[in-house]
């Protein structure tokens, strides 16, 4: 069965120039191995494909359970010289709780 993230994760933006950060955190940590294994970059590049030009790397912190994932050339130029309705990208998040796995 498939679902969308939003289900079982929630996820936080933020942005430095160019660059946007998205964090991936479920709600429940029985749930992080799953999102590992299933929220690849290749994934994410794909799913954000006309948003996100350059990079993406994707960082495990399991510690606190989460994933970070920097989307390099995603904000059209950044927040300074974007037109963009959404400059700092805060709703990309949402873009990516859109995203589809195998429950």
């Amino acid at each position: 069965m498939k679902t969308k993230l939003y289900h079982i994760a929630h996820s936080r933006a933020g942005d430095k120039g160019n660059t946007l950060m998205l964090s991936l955190i479920p709600f429940k940590e029985e749930d992080f191995p799953s999102l590992v294994a299933q929220v690849t970059v290749q994934k994410v590049k794909e799913h954000l494909k006309s948003i996100v030009k350059g990079n993406i790397i994707r960082y495990e912190l399991p510690n606190i359970s989460s994933l970070l994932f920097v989307c390099e050339e995603a904000l059209s130029g950044g927040v300074t010289t974007s037109l963009a309705i959404d400059p700092h990208g805060k709703t990309l998040n949402y873009a990516l709780l859109e995203l589809e796995i195998d429950v």
